[in-house]
């Protein structure tokens, strides 16, 4: 199913979730809003190393990021391996694909690079290459 949010359009695999379509805009209507922070959800997480990396990023809390190198070190693999299960979510949005970023920039989102940008802002989260550059003391 197609979705809107914060001005953009994303699919949302709807298969992949045990709710009616209409509690899954719902959610991320609340979630827009300011009115969610997580998703209640039942989500299908496909058998293979793409599900394994879904779950990874499930568990990075709103607020919060963590590098392609960080979850390839948690997950014994390679950061262009995780960047590609990144990049293969069925499930942007609710299972936060965006909370992963480069070392050094935000990288690639399927939404485009506005869009991750506006979600992390809207989570409060860090973004990788807006931090000060230091004091002059």
């Amino acid at each position: 199913m197609r979705v809107r949010i914060f001005d953009a359009e994303l699919d949302v695999d709807e298969s992949r979730i045990a709710e009616a379509p209409a509690a899954v805009r719902e959610q991320l209507r609340e979630y827009e809003a300011g009115e969610r922070r997580a998703f209640d959800l039942a989500i299908e997480y496909p058998d293979d190393f793409t599900g394994t990396v879904m779950r990874a990023m499930a568990r990075i809390p709103p607020g919060e990021t963590r590098t392609y190198g960080d979850l390839a070190a948690d997950l014994e693999t390679a950061p262009v391996a995780v960047g590609q299960a990144c990049g293969r979510n069925p499930l942007p949005v609710v299972v936060p694909c965006h909370r992963v970023v480069g070392a050094e920039s935000l990288t690639g989102y399927a939404g485009g690079l506005a869009l991750k940008r506006r979600l992390l802002e809207h989570e409060g989260a860090p973004i990788p290459g807006d931090e000060p550059s230091g004091s002059a003391e």
